[in-house]
């Protein structure tokens, strides 16, 4: 009797853990498909965003729209519900971090020492 005890201790003790790891997985899923902001530079500059983001395990790809047409995003990583990628216009590599937050995505975006943030919100089908 002592040991069934210890034993539903221990599941019920880890339960909340594994119920946790499964949510948070399941959150970044959501990522998938078109997003869409508005990046405002110090400058006074406003420019489009367009991300059309694609999972897989750990892995994100997909394609950023950018003035010469659509640029595929490059070396994703997910980490949790954030995530890192590059966009490579016109010979720069545009270097981009973001976390998921469910019904937005916040992404800071730098070249060189020029940085930015923008919040992304899912795009209408």
């Amino acid at each position: 009797m002592i040991e069934k005890q210890r034993y539903e201790q221990k599941v019920n003790y880890n339960r909340p853990t594994v119920i946790c790891f499964f949510a948070g997985f399941a959150t970044i899923e959501n990522l998938n498909g078109r997003w869409t902001g508005l990046l405002k530079t110090d400058g006074g500059d406003e420019y489009p965003l367009m991300y059309n983001f694609k999972i897989d395990g750990s892995q994100l790809s997909g394609t950023a729209k950018t003035p010469k047409g659509d640029m595929p995003i490059n070396d994703g990583k997910i980490t949790g519900d954030t995530f890192t990628f590059n966009v490579i216009v016109n010979n720069m590599e545009i270097d981009h971090s973001g976390k998921f937050y469910g019904d937005s995505v916040g992404v800071d975006i730098s070249l060189g020492d020029a940085r930015s943030h923008a919040t992304l919100k899912r795009a209408n089908p």
